[in-house]
């Protein structure tokens, strides 16, 4: 789980230019938002050595969510990749899938993500973890995305 004492590290990779394309920075980490129950957020590490941040959400838990209309205790994600060597190296969809299969065992009949319709890697990775798409790209408060999702049967 990120703790205050991760905030710098996340600080540092917020502010890498292929982090800020797609990730807002506008809302930065705090310890109010740590005790918030319907986010659950990682440090991802391989070896020892963190190189992504990691979330997931309750999607029903906030007013006329995108997601909104899935199942009951579905669950939203989202991550970034902080580290730029390990981009393209299939780290991404392989602790999207670790994470997956947790909120799958956890009761999650329904994971669904976001990203914008233009960043290419992000869907890819999401693809490669059994994501698809289910909708045309559409406009939230939180900016443009093409909605997907997976199920334990995909």
């Amino acid at each position: 789980m990120v703790t205050p004492a991760d905030f710098g590290l996340l600080l540092e990779w917020q502010s890498r230019p292929h982090v800020r394309m797609w990730w807002s920075t506008v809302e930065p980490f705090s310890e109010q938002k740590l005790e918030d129950p319907r986010v659950r957020r990682w440090i991802v590490s391989t070896a020892e050595c963190p190189f992504a941040y990691m979330q997931d959400y309750t999607v029903h838990g906030w007013e006329n969510h995108h997601f909104s209309g899935l199942p009951r205790v579905s669950r939203g994600i989202d991550q970034f990749i902080g580290e730029p060597c390990m981009i393209g190296n299939g780290h991404g969809p392989a602790f999207i899938s670790e994470r997956l299969q947790a909120l799958f065992e956890g009761g999650a009949p329904v994971v669904a993500t976001d990203p914008h319709p233009e960043n290419a890697h992000a869907i890819a990775a999401y693809k490669k973890s059994g994501f698809k798409e289910f909708g045309p790209p559409q406009e939230t408060p939180w900016g443009q995305i093409l909605p997907m999702k997976a199920s334990p049967q995909a």
